[in-house]
This record gives C-alpha cells, structure tokens and sequence, in this order.
C-alpha cells in the first residue's frame, strides 16, 4: 500500500491488496471485515497473516482468531457505564445507567437460564423471577402492566432475557427507544460471544475442516454486521433523547451533525474521519441524558448548583462514552468542543490548530444550529444574522477555515 493509500482512510483489508485472490468468498470476507474493523486496529502485518501466501486452513483460523480478538466481551459488553467484567457487575451497571438516563424508579435485568423456562434476575440486588412470561415477550416488543414496562432481549426472534422497567412516570417514547437499543445490543453480544466460544472450540480442535471454519466465519461476519446496526441505532437513539432532555424543539443533534458532514466534505476530509465527526456531533451532549429533565424547562434562572450541573455535562458524558467501547474515539472531539481559536476556551485552553479539527468542525455547526433553533426562552435567529455574527468572531471563537465551509454549506 502505497503512502496516499494510507491517508485515505479506507481500511487496508477493506482494499483487499494482500487478501482474496480468486477465491469470491475470500474477497467478500475481506470487505466485510473492511467495513467492521477500524483502521487503526489493522496492520499492513495482519494482512499479510492472513494473505492468499497462506494455506486456506490456516488464512481461516488466522481470521477467526483475529474476529475474536476484537470482538471479544470486554470490546462489544461495554454498553454503558460499568467498570468490571463480572457479568453481575456488568448488568447491574448497565441497570442503574438505565434509571439515571430514563429516570425510571427501577430497572431490573433477566436472562434466561440454562434448562429453566423463567427468567432470572442478573443484577447483584436482585435474583427474583421475572414477572412477564417467555410468551408474552415472544409476541410483543414492549409490555407494559402495572407500572411496568418490560422489553425483551433476543437472540434473532428468541426471547433471552428482558430489561423491566418500574416508573411513577411513563417515559417518553424517545427514552425507551434508549433501552430498546440497549437490548438489542445486549441481545446481538450474547449470541456473538456463544458463536465465538464455538469458533474458539473449533479452532482447537484439529480435525476441524474448512467447512466448519468458513461456516462460522460467515456467522461471525453477519453477527458483527447486525452489531454494528444496533450500535448506530443505539447512538441515534441516545442522541434524540438527549434533544428531548434538553427541550429542543427540532433535533438539534441530527441538524448539527448533518451540518458538521456537510463541513467535512467541503473541507475535503476522508470518509473515517467524517463519521467520527458526524457520531461526536451527534453524541456532543450527552452527558445532558443523565440530567433532570426539569433542569432544562424553566424558563427562569437557575441556581448556582443547577447551572453547575449543565456546565458540567460535557464531562460526564465524555465520562460515559469512554464506557462505551464502539464510541471511544469521538472522546477527543467532543472533550475538545468548547476550545477557541484565540485561546480563551476550556477545558485546557489550546490555540488555533492545537485543537483539534473535528471539534472545532462541530464547536461551528453546533453554534450554528442553536443560534437559527427555536429554543423554549427565545426564538430562532434569521440564517444571514447568525452568519454575520459567527463571522465577525472569525479567529477569535471559530476557525476561519470551517466558517467559510460553512457559509458554503448553507447558502
């Protein structure tokens, strides 16, 4: 691969230089992988591992092996805010996240255990059974009864588990689609991690055939590839209840990474680093989900406290996201958005190009966006005005070069 291969951003298996040869099966492998595997994580080395100059068994085991690795528990069960691997201390993290995002009373996690027709209770405080049945949840995407929502986990089209919800409140529409996602996420990892224990099995046994090995590659590849949908939906989700929190009136978060994608074509960015861009604008407020919905209605002012809390909110949603594994790499760009260009911002005050591109990209389009949004205290600024006044704090708040990209986008 030569240098300006490189900078593109396109993933080297996903240009299939060292991989496929003539066999179609081997070249459909090789750009799945391309699109499911970042580029940091690939070498020109691993490449070459796993290139056509191996024997087909090996190449086979060295992919598997290779799946594995990157898609093992601790890379895909990181969903949200947790700190160990023990399964218990896993689900009952990801529980109380649940509460703190939907401000639910309780949340409480099942899974169906081996041999057992009931659903058992997967958090440290609580090994009860689950009060809905395997056949209400085989039928229904939500239940709700008594205060209770209870929403299934699945493997494809059977019930594994459930996320149950206790409120005094029903949630909006736009937070339990937040724990929908997160169920599918959990259920699509579960059933990843048992066909990655058969494939590490299989790999071990030496008389494993070709067949084997290439069936569970291609279980493998369509588990990661349904993951990886579940992650986007999970990201969108979060995204427009953190506008919901916030009391916006249109999707402030998907304007303003529509708008930051537009700003990184005219800029002439690859396509990696774009999404990246696009995923931290729209995830730039997220530590808002784990606000008080309250803090956010009032049109009146608010306490020094309250005012604390919102300032602080970049931090913990920085905080949360570098729980969730998939989403770790946006963390610079938006830990970095409130920087300006002269110096003056937070959190470390860095000057011009010091900062990086993609949060002064989304730092433009998030400003942007706010200023011509109707908000619950005022309402919106004509297009022309809040361009006037972005430009006339050229070199001082914004980078000059992503104002006028964005002149260009939205005139």
């Amino acid at each position: 691969m030569n240098k300006e291969e490189k900078k593109s951003g396109v993933s080297i298996f996903g240009q299939s230089e060292y991989l496929a040869g003539t066999d179609p099966i081997e070249e459909m492998f090789a750009l799945n992988l391309g699109d499911f595997l970042s580029e940091n994580l690939i070498s020109e080395d691993l490449a070459k591992k796993i290139s056509v100059k191996s024997n087909k068994k090996e190449r086979l085991i060295n992919q598997l092996k290779e799946l594995i690795d990157l898609y093992s528990s601790k890379n895909t069960l990181c969903v949200l805010d947790f700190n160990k691997n023990e399964e218990i201390a896993i689900y009952t993290s990801i529980a109380k996240s649940i509460v703190c995002m939907l401000e639910v009373e309780e949340c409480r996690i099942f899974f169906l255990k081996e041999n057992k027709s009931e659903l058992i209770g997967n958090s440290a405080n609580d090994t009860s059974d689950c009060d809905f049945g395997l056949e209400e949840l085989l039928h229904n995407d939500i239940i709700e009864r008594n205060y209770h929502i209870c929403i299934p986990i699945r493997n494809s089209a059977i019930p594994i588990g459930a996320i149950d919800l206790k409120y005094t409140q029903k949630p909006e529409d736009d937070f339990l689609e937040v724990a929908t996602s997160i169920a599918n996420l959990l259920g699509t990892t579960i059933t990843l991690q048992k066909v990655i224990e058969e494939t590490n099995n299989t790999i071990q046994n030496p008389d494993s055939t070709d067949f084997e090995l290439k069936k569970l590659r291609g279980d493998l590849t369509a588990l990661i590839g349904d993951l990886c949908d579940y992650q986007q939906n999970f990201v969108e989700a979060l995204a427009t209840a953190v506008d919901r929190k916030g009391q916006y009136t249109v999707s402030h978060s998907r304007n303003s990474a529509k708008l930051s994608r537009g700003i990184c074509t005219k800029l002439g960015l690859n396509e990696k680093t774009t999404d990246l861009i696009y995923y931290a604008a729209l995830l730039q407020n997220i530590g808002k989900i784990t606000l008080p919905e309250k803090l956010f209605a009032t049109n009146g002012k608010l306490s020094p406290e309250e005012l604390n809390k919102i300032k602080n909110h970049t931090n913990v949603g920085v905080n949360l996201l570098m729980n969730i594994n998939f989403l770790s790499e946006v963390v610079p760009y938006i830990t970095y958005q409130t920087e300006r260009v002269d110096g003056s911002g937070t959190p470390e005050g860095l000057k011009g190009q010091s900062i990086p591109l993609g949060s002064r990209i989304i730092a433009v389009s998030d400003a942007y966006c706010a200023m011509t949004s109707d908000r619950p205290y005022r309402k919106a600024m004509e297009k022309d005005k809040a361009l006037d006044i972005m430009k006339s704090e050229c070199g001082i708040k914004w980078d000059e070069d992503v104002i006028n990209a964005l002149i260009q986008v939205v005139k």
